[in-house]
């Protein structure tokens, strides 16, 4: 009961004009990432509220890369790993190789230098706002909030592998 009532105060937020809106099937909202479509078609129940918040979201979707995935993209040179941890826990722990260290307070400012200062103080080419760059850390969850931040400095191929460090050290 108590997460029906989640759901209905949501629904009243929202204007009745979208709900109801007339937009015709698969047509965007220039500057989200997802459809009205998907909006209008799914506004039964709490799922409207993952979908509006997702359709508007600056992180882009599909943005888990899997173990498999990640030694394919590092084979294959066609990707730019950053791992955002703390110098001291890849001295302790090790990383994964190819990657470049960016501590995740860092990655804001690091993201926006110059390609010869980012060399200098990272000791890795700086990645274009249309590289596949995938963050790591050493379960996921900073690597996800690295990855939000490029997001929104305008990176568009960003993903993060959510099994970090851990599951790297379990598969190999």
């Amino acid at each position: 009961m108590a997460l029906r009532r989640c759901c209905w105060g949501f629904a009243g937020v929202v204007p009745r004009l979208l709900w109801n809106s007339t937009v015709l099937s698969g047509s965007s909202v220039p500057g989200a990432r997802s459809s009205v479509f998907s909006l209008v078609n799914t506004h039964h129940g709490c799922k409207t509220t993952e979908l509006l918040l997702r359709g508007f979201s600056s992180a882009p979707p599909s943005t888990d890369v899997s173990y498999e995935q990640l030694k394919q993209l590092l084979a294959g040179q066609k990707v730019v790993l950053i791992d955002v941890r703390e110098p001291w826990e890849l001295r302790e722990y090790g990383g994964i190789p190819g990657s470049i260290n960016v501590p995740l307070g860092q990655v804001n400012t690091a993201l926006q230098l110059g390609p010869e200062e980012f060399n200098e103080q990272y000791g890795g080419k700086m990645p274009q706002q249309t590289d596949n760059i995938v963050f790591t850390c050493l379960k996921g969850i900073r690597s996800k909030d690295a990855l939000n931040t490029a997001a929104s400095l305008g990176y568009k191929d960003v993903k993060h592998y959510p099994g970090g460090w851990q599951d790297w050290v379990k598969n190999e």
